[in-house]
């Protein structure tokens, strides 16, 4: 029996993002091969969190920059350790490879970071996602981090085809790790039994908050118009005052925050609409529209690790590295397709058009419930050829072989692990 220990950035909570489902998939996946998982975070507790101790994980609280860390690693010697994001990567995983320098080391990246950093900078300064520039600090730090570690889990096959075309990252050091889509609800209501447009997606990331904004100032007050008996209904975790003051009865557009029954709201809502503009990784808001036959209007950033099977693969590289020319191929999109540049007249009034078609044409509607099967039944053919758990018992089997052949793993090691080191050891002697 392998143990594993999984540090984690946040608690997973599967009912607020993607990211919480994605971690919970994980560790499922670990328990369901009789691995012993325990759970380490420095995060403060949450109240949405996943009851990871009713799933029989050992659950302990660890501190930031202290030596307390090495003596608990040291005690439960676990064989595969994985880091939760590259922050907590680059925190922790030195006094690992110090304390149990034979257990892998797995960065699980939930998205590219610097890549929906970049996407969101290109956005401010030019209005366009495509002209990222993708050799910022950001990425530095990040692809050090994936290049030190024995396995990095990238959930998109569009960010392994960056990792690998773009910076140079072994493919031996990576694994496709998709989202585990949910089961899809096999009765759902009609067309004439639902109503109302969706919105719905953690206030803490970045993208969902711009994506609301774009709707609340550039596009709802023109769908409204349109379609004056429609509402708009907004669900998230975590709104902050900021978000509820949004709140507005009279257009439509209700701030209905967290909600526990992710499944209901969406199989009664007619359309999901979310006009992403930067991002990255796979959204998993647009899966669950599928699942509950809700057609979805978005854009590429939305469509982006799940319609592979219906875009041109070229194009959607050249949209990553900066080619602001490249498009998506939407025919098969269940929904519809927009660009993401909300600030233009003709972006509106194509959003406007779609919104209506899809919420009175009931044939359209009707295509697009249709598709929605088609689409999630490509995604979840797109799985790995070894899985995660394979994967796993296989690298940590052949731990010194896999690790000969990386020689920039060991050049990054020797560089970086002096400064990650006595860096945290000065915080740490520094707040004592």
């Amino acid at each position: 029996m392998l143990k594993v220990v999984v540090v984690g950035y946040v608690w997973p909570e599967p009912n607020s993002s993607a990211a919480g489902q994605n971690m919970l998939s994980i560790i499922d996946r670990c328990l369901a091969a009789n691995f012993n998982v325990t759970f380490l975070t420095a995060a403060t507790d949450s109240e949405h969190k996943a009851d990871l101790q009713a799933m029989a994980v050992n659950v302990q609280p660890v501190a930031l920059n202290c030596s307390s860390f090495n003596t608990l690693i040291a005690d439960l010697a676990p064989d595969v350790v994985v880091f939760d994001r590259y922050m907590t990567e680059e925190q922790f995983s030195w006094r690992v490879k110090e304390v149990c320098p034979d257990a892998l080391r797995v960065l699980n990246t939930e998205d590219l970071h610097s890549l929906r950093q970049a996407r969101h900078e290109a956005v401010k300064k030019h209005g366009d996602p495509s002209l990222a520039h993708l050799h910022s600090e950001l990425a530095q730090r990040e692809i050090a981090s994936i290049i030190r570690s024995d396995l990095t889990l990238v959930i998109s096959k569009k960010e392994m085809s960056l990792l690998i075309e773009h910076y140079g990252v072994p493919s031996a050091q990576l694994q496709y790790h998709p989202l585990v889509v949910g089961r899809s609800i096999s009765s759902t209501p009609s067309f004439e039994q639902r109503s109302h447009f969706i919105h719905i997606g953690n206030f803490r990331h970045a993208p969902n908050w711009d994506a609301v904004l774009q709707l609340k100032q550039h596009l709802w007050p023109s769908i409204k118009k349109a379609l004056p008996h429609a509402e708009l209904h907004i669900f998230g975790a975590y709104p902050p005052k900021k978000a509820t003051q949004l709140h507005n009865e009279k257009q439509g557009f209700l701030v209905k925050g967290w909600t526990k029954d992710v499944e209901s709201v969406m199989t009664n809502a007619k359309v999901l609409i979310a006009p992403l503009r930067f991002g990255a990784g796979v959204k998993g808001k647009l899966l669950d529209a599928m699942r509950c036959g809700t057609p979805s209007i978005t854009t590429w950033i939305g469509a982006e690790g799940i319609a592979q099977n219906n875009i041109d693969a070229n194009s959607d590289m050249r949209a990553i590295e900066g080619d602001n020319t490249a498009h998506f191929q939407s025919t098969l999109w269940p929904g519809a397709l927009c660009d993401t540049d909300t600030s233009k007249a003709t972006v509106v009034q194509d959003y406007v058009a779609k919104s209506v078609a899809l919420y009175e044409d009931e044939k359209a509607w009707n295509l697009a419930n249709h598709q929605a099967a088609s689409a999630l039944n490509a995604f979840r053919q797109q799985q790995p050829q070894v899985s995660l758990i394979e994967r796993i018992s296989e690298l940590k089997q052949e731990l010194d072989n896999h690790r000969s052949t990386l020689f920039m793993q060991s050049l990054l090691w020797h560089q970086t692990l002096a400064a990650s080191k006595y860096m945290s050891q000065w915080i740490e002697a520094k707040n004592k």
